[in-house]
C-alpha cells in the first residue's frame, strides 16, 4: 500500500512499529482493519521505513497495458452497465500481470485490486473452512454454510487506506469475531489473534482485548453482496477502527497466542496497531 508492492488488500508506508496493544486514540478508542493496497512510487512516509519488495516479474506486454488503460477510460466515461464487465477484466488481468501494474486502475465501489501473492486460489462455498484454533479449550473448523447460520452484524464504516485513499459509507456484514472465540473458549494465558490467509502469505495481528470489540467482524458480505474472491472471499476480516491492512482478505485461519506476532506489513515498518488517524504517521479521520 515506497515502491509499490505486488497485490493484497491494502498498504503502503509505515513508521517504526507502535508497541502492542497500544491504547486507542481518545474519543474513538478500540481498533480499525486493512486489507488492500499499496502505494504508487514514491509516495513519500511520514517518517523513514522499510521499502515494500517490488515484483520482478515478466514484463506486461504493449497491447495489456494499453488494453487495460483503454479500458480504464471507458468505464470512466461509459454507463454504469459496463462495470461488471471491466471488474472481471481486472480479475482476470491481476492474475497475469506481475508487475502490478492492475493494481493502479479503479474498480468497482472505490476500491482497488491488490494480493502480496502472485496468485491466490479460489475458495468455493462447498470447500471454504475457517479454523479456529491455538490456546482455546474447543478448537473448531467451520464451512462457510455454519459462518452465514451464526448471528451476524452489519456494519457501514468508511474505510480508510494507509495509503490515503478513503471510500465513504462501506457495508460489511458478518459473525463478530468475539462470537467466534467466545465458541472456542480462549484460555487464561491467551493474549493475542493471529490470522492467516489462504494465499499462503499474507498474516494479520490484533491484541484479545482488539480483537473482542463489536466492530471487528469475520465479514462474508461487503456492498451487500457476498464477498467476492477478488475483495477476499468467501470470507475476510474487518477491523473497522484501523487502516485496511489489518482487515485481511482469504481468511482461513485465526489462531489464539500468548503474543502479538507482526504480521505481512507489520515485518515491512508499518504499525501494529493501526488506528485510524492515529497511527503510521498519519492524521485522518477516524473511522468510528
Amino acid at each position: 500500500m515506497t515502491p509499490q508492492p505486488p497485490r493484497h488488500d491494502e498498504p503502503a508506508p509505515h513508521d517504526e512499529p507502535a508497541l502492542p496493544g497500544e491504547p486507542a486514540p481518545p474519543g474513538g478508542e478500540p481498533a480499525p482493519p486493512g486489507g488492500e493496497p499499496a502505494p504508487p512510487p514514491g509516495t513519500p512516509s511520514p517518517r523513514a521505513r522499510p521499502a515494500a519488495p517490488v515484483s520482478r516479474g515478466a514484463p506486461v506486454g504493449r497491447r495489456l497495458v494499453l488494453g487495460m488503460l483503454g479500458l480504464g477510460a471507458a468505464g470512466v466515461a461509459a454507463a454504469p452497465y459496463l462495470q461488471s464487465g471491466y471488474d472481471s477484466f481486472l480479475g482476470a488481468a491481476a492474475g497475469k500481470d506481475p508487475t502490478g501494474i492492475t493494481g493502479l486502475l479503479p474498480g468497482s465501489g472505490g476500491f482497488r485490486y491488490y494480493s502480496v501473492a502472485s496468485s491466490v486460489p479460489r475458495k468455493t462455498p462447498q470447500n471454504y473452512r475457517l479454523t479456529v484454533d491455538g490456546l482455546v479449550d474447543r478448537p473448531a473448523s467451520y464451512t462457510l454454510a455454519q459462518l452465514r447460520a451464526m448471528p451476524q452484524t452489519r456494519l457501514v464504516r468508511d474505510v480508510q487506506c494507509v495509503t490515503g485513499w478513503r471510500v465513504p459509507d462501506t457495508a460489511f456484514e458478518g459473525v463478530p469475531l468475539s462470537h467466534l472465540l467466545s465458541l472456542a473458549g480462549v484460555r487464561p494465558t491467551a493474549r493475542a489473534i493471529r490470522f492467516t490467509c489462504f494465499d499462503g502469505v499474507y498474516s494479520e495481528s490484533l491484541t484479545l482485548q482488539q480483537a473482542g470489540r463489536d466492530d471487528v467482524l469475520v465479514a462474508l458480505r461487503m456492498q451487500d453482496k457476498d464477498v467476492s474472491h477478488t475483495h477476499g472471499g468467501p470470507a475476510r476480516l474487518y477491523v473497522a477502527p484501523m487502516y485496511f491492512y489489518k482487515s485481511a482478505k482469504w481468511l482461513t485461519g485465526i489462531t489464539v497466542t500468548d503474543r502479538v506476532r507482526p504480521g505481512y506489513w507489520e515485518e515491512l515498518g508499518y504499525d501494529i496497531d493501526a488506528w485510524v488517524g492515529r497511527s503510521n504517521g498519519r492524521d485522518d479521520t477516524p473511522t468510528v
